[in-house]
């Protein structure tokens, strides 16, 4: 939550404040502190660009997964260049962050090289927003492409009722010229999981269209249900089959799990979870000249942008928010409900370090 969602409740963190406390409870769970430090950057990113739900919000259930032994602290991250446009790696069961980080690394350098990589990952683990990892070959005017095995099943299939989907998001990201970069982050279902349990923990409750109950199909309300819910698809069968093919294209491609094979790290904290990721860049000046690309990206944006409102609302790019939200919130801090700092502080005791508020 950045300083625009404040309310007087809410508790505001300077950012450097944040990513020490983060560090130091990565390097008192056994994390080396080089790794902490890149695994900490990227989840305050999420939180400086309106992803809570997928930032510090997590460190308690990550902390917990690697004091359990569920997480390689020191993994061997390898790269298998498996042909002169792809890549493979292996994640070694590290944090997902470091993973995908380094798979980011390597599909940039394939595109670089022969104007697009592919790069499959097995081994890894929950990695946070997607829109992270699409963002990378932005930096170096690429397209990328990313997309994720969930760690956890919380859809059935269209007509279901068995939790086999999980919320496998897809981001998109495209460079313009002038104006800010399209960036299209989406779960395949209404919100992601950990929307509805930081919805939950902050006392908003589940939203009506958010879940279902597996048994009857009613909607499901009542927080302490969550457990007996499915979180529902977008676009009906539609976001169920693509929530399938992104599965088998992150998972089953990389020899990752998938389906019923999925560990929830929400209740397991032990179990090697072998998620799957793909990212792709893609080298915009193998097609076209970058200026000519970046300037009619502009121009569409800009057409985009006049066309003429429905009543009350207001015509907004995926992704055009990003740089502001991170401005002020490196300017401003970092807020986070009673609730998430209770959590947090929590997780500090656990690991002896100081508290976020003291």
């Amino acid at each position: 939550m950045t300083q625009a969602a404040v309310t007087h409740d809410d508790i505001i963190v300077p950012v450097g404040h944040l990513k020490a406390f983060g560090i130091d409870v990565l390097v008192r769970s056994g994390i080396p502190s080089g790794d902490a430090a890149k695994i900490i950057d990227l989840m305050v990113d999420a939180d400086l660009t309106g992803a809570e739900a997928h930032g510090m919000y997590r460190l308690p259930q990550y902390v917990k997964r690697i004091r359990a032994g569920g997480v390689n602290k020191t993994p061997n991250i390898t790269v298998n260049r498996t042909a002169a446009a792809t890549a493979l790696v292996d994640g070694d069961n590290g944090m997902g962050h470091l993973v995908m980080s380094r798979a980011g690394e390597t599909a940039v350098k394939l595109a670089q090289d022969s104007g697009v990589g592919w790069v499959g990952v097995r081994g890894s683990n929950h990695a946070g927003p997607a829109a992270l990892y699409a963002e990378m070959p932005v930096a170096h005017g690429m397209v990328g492409i990313y997309s994720a095995v969930a760690s956890a099943n919380h859809m059935a299939i269209w007509g279901g009722s068995d939790s086999l989907l999980g919320t496998n998001p897809l981001a998109i990201a495209i460079p313009a010229g002038e104006e800010p970069p399209i960036v299209l982050d989406m779960a395949t279902t209404i919100v992601s999981y950990g929307t509805v349990k930081a919805s939950v923990l902050n006392g908003k409750g589940i939203a009506p269209g958010w879940m279902i109950d597996k048994k009857t199909g009613e909607a499901l309300l009542d927080a302490d249900r969550l457990s007996d819910g499915l979180l529902l698809p977008i676009g009906g069968y539609k976001g169920s089959g693509l929530a399938m093919v992104l599965g088998f294209l992150a998972g089953t491609l990389n020899d990752a799990v998938f389906g019923r094979d999925v560990v929830d790290f929400n209740y397991d904290d032990t179990t090697v979870t072998n998620t799957g990721h793909f990212i792709l860049a893609l080298d915009i000046a193998r097609f076209v000249d970058p200026a000519r690309f970046g300037a009619e990206i502009d121009r569409h944006i800009r057409d985009l942008k006049a066309s003429t409102p429905l009543p009350g609302q207001k015509i907004r790019m995926p992704g055009e928010r990003r740089g502001p939200m991170r401005a002020e919130g490196r300017a401003k801090g970092v807020s986070f409900t009673p609730a998430v700092l209770a959590r947090l502080n929590q997780m500090a005791r656990d690991v002896g370090a100081a508290e976020l508020d003291k």
